[in-house]
């Protein structure tokens, strides 16, 4: 019989433990409730992405968490223009949700998690199949900047090729954490990086910053494909020293804008 005390005393000691991991885990989560304005910003960016005809059905945008740079924040699986604060939901860096309570979830939300998990600096992703920026993903034409408002394609526009990581019968999706680390990968120190036949992943340092980018990376595919159509001589594109202090500039009035689109998105209709 005495030796079944110490047993006894062990067994104790590893319940009280298990119950002690699991108040801690409560209590992390208790510090890690995102602030309401970061949850008012990405409905915000929801619907303007929409507005702005960036995305349409699909699409989709994230933020890292304010409090818990392990954790990032995105709307269940909905039509960007129709997300509201109760759709928001917590994902840690492997794109597993906290308490989706049965909703479904963006196939697509490894794009976010491996780029959060990739680049700490990264604060903000959008994925979108913006239209004028197919083209420059399926032929040999580089995406460049044509004028200072998208000097942020200065650092260059790369292609990922999901042939390369996923093989030649793909869906085209970025399914899982294997390919959503590729994608990573090949966006590099990019703002922007194109997909074949896709469309596009545009990463910023804040919420307002990767809004603004999304717009000019489209509204620049625009200019571009016009200009090149002229074909009255070679194009004259930002140099690298332009693009540079262009987006330092732009980085002290991203509010501007931010605030004209966001009064657009959530006009009476």
């Amino acid at each position: 019989m005495r030796k079944s005390v110490p047993l006894l005393g062990a067994f104790l000691l590893a319940g009280a433990a298990a119950a002690l991991e699991v108040a801690d885990a409560a209590a992390s989560r208790a510090k890690a409730t995102p602030h309401p304005d970061v949850i008012d910003d990405l409905v915000a960016a929801n619907r303007i992405l929409s507005d702005q005809g960036v995305v349409d059905g699909f699409g989709h945008v994230s933020v890292r968490h304010d409090t818990d740079p392990g954790r990032f924040l995105l709307a269940r699986s909905m039509a960007p223009g129709l997300v509201s604060a109760d759709d928001i939901l917590e994902f840690d860096l492997d794109g597993n949700a906290f308490e989706p309570r049965g909703r479904a979830l963006y196939v697509e939300r490894f794009i976010h998690s491996e780029i959060y998990k990739a680049q700490p600096d990264i604060k903000a992703v959008v994925h979108s199949h913006s239209p004028s920026i197919i083209p420059f993903g399926i032929t040999d034409v580089p995406l460049r900047p044509i004028y200072h408002m998208s000097s942020f394609l200065g650092a260059g526009v790369p292609v990922f090729e999901i042939r390369e990581a996923g093989g030649a019968a793909t869906d085209m999706l970025i399914r899982d954490p294997v390919l959503g680390a590729a994608v990573a990968r090949k966006l590099g120190g990019s703002a922007v990086v194109l997909m074949r036949g896709h469309g596009n992943v545009v990463v910023g340092q804040s919420i307002e910053q990767v809004v603004f980018r999304a717009i000019y990376t489209e509204i620049n595919a625009k200019l571009q494909a016009e200009a090149l159509r002229l074909g009255q001589g070679e194009v004259a594109f930002l140099n690298g020293d332009e693009a540079a202090k262009a987006t330092a500039t732009n980085n002290l009035v991203l509010s501007r804008a931010w605030e004209l689109w966001k009064q657009q998105a959530f006009r009476p209709r």
